[in-house]
């Protein structure tokens, strides 16, 4: 079991950040030089798409909480081993009885290392059962630790498409972004997806998530998933099916490293003069209900890590929900909650949980 290097979470640090209140405010404080003041509704205006909505929920996305066995420089979470933030059996049921009764396709479970929540494998089981797809977001390292050491035959065996993070396919970019030791300890889980089957067969579909360690955009999708597959096999003889490249979210640890490496003003600036109107129709908070690990409703995962709830007049948490009434069709149809961190989504390309969102 390789040794990880961990870092204090904005929590331990007692940072001023690990408010989400302060994040929302810091960014709203950043002076930018647009005609728009930085506002993100005034761009979706003037570009037909005001006020933004969901058209349906296609994916239910459950964040089962804040316990990771990292603690990633980039991380929107502020996730780690310290935290406490779980979500529990009663509520990660609700959240299978709400795909019994809809036809919601997909259930996708993150975290933290969603692996580590007692509820993981009832809920990859549960929505199994009822025939949803289910996507396991996987940091890759907790399947070199005494809990993850069975999960690759039990994801393979219930035909999970595990999406992994990997900042780089070269150890001193992965390792800068998520400390020492965690290179090595992804390539192993890598390898052992590898045999048993995934990125190998078919129907274990094997996905790698790469963001920018420093503060720019992400290159283009397509030529780094070419390249990756290439360098991938050749160093370390890796396959996988797929490569999404996703724009770090100015919120949380992140935020706090543009504040010290002096670049917040600078990366919003980038990220505002680099709005896609093309890329906003296709936002994932469009299709997708996001569940906190304590039931409360969102429209994706950073707004979720913002506290900023589904927008008034529509339920709240996942308790409120009432298949015989109307609820449901109000989250279907609902407004998305939106603030200057959405730029993060809709900049050059495009970002969302499923890759770039053009070319």
């Amino acid at each position: 079991m390789a040794s990880l290097e961990l870092k204090p979470t904005l929590l331990r640090q007692a940072s001023p950040l690990a408010d989400p209140a302060v994040q929302r405010a810091r960014l709203e404080a950043v002076e930018l030089t647009d005609e728009l003041d930085g506002d993100f509704d005034r761009h979706t205006a003037r570009a037909g798409l005001h006020p933004l909505t969901a058209t349906g929920v296609e994916v239910l996305q459950v964040n089962v909480g804040k316990v990771c066995n990292q603690t990633c420089a980039h991380c929107h979470v502020d996730a780690g081993p310290e935290r406490r933030e779980s979500m529990t059996a009663a509520t990660a049921q609700r959240c299978l009885d709400l795909l019994a009764v809809t036809d919601i396709p997909t259930l996708d479970i993150t975290g933290g290392a969603p692996e580590l929540n007692p509820s993981f494998r009832r809920l990859v089981s549960g929505a199994r059962e009822l025939g949803r797809h289910v996507i396991d977001r996987c940091n890759l390292t907790i399947l070199d630790t005494g809990p993850g050491a069975d999960l690759p035959r039990f994801l393979a065996d219930n035909r999970v498409e595990v999406v992994c993070s990997l900042p780089h396919y070269r150890r001193v970019s992965t390792d800068r972004q998520r400390g020492k030791g965690v290179f090595e300890a992804s390539i192993d889980g890598l390898r052992k997806l590898n045999a048993v089957g995934y990125g190998r067969e078919p129907d274990l579909r094997l996905v790698l998530v790469t963001n920018p360690v420093g503060a720019f955009l992400p290159a283009g999708q397509g030529s780094l998933e070419a390249e990756w597959k290439r360098e991938l096999k050749r160093l370390h003889d890796v396959d996988f099916d797929a490569l999404f490249t996703i724009t770090n979210m100015p919120i949380s640890r992140y935020l706090q490293w543009l504040e010290r490496s002096g670049n917040l003003e600078a990366y919003l600036q980038r990220l505002v003069d680099a709005f896609n109107p093309t890329a906003v129709a296709g936002v994932m908070c469009r299709t997708t209900l996001s569940v906190g690990w304590d039931g409360r409703l969102f429209d994706c995962d950073f707004n979720q890590m913002l506290e900023l709830t589904v927008a008034h007049g529509t339920p709240q948490h996942i308790d409120d929900l009432d298949p015989a009434g109307d609820s449901l069709v109000r989250l279907r149809e609902r407004r998305i909650v939106t603030g200057r961190h959405c730029f993060g989504c809709t900049a050059g390309a495009g970002s969302s949980c499923g890759g770039a969102l053009e070319g």
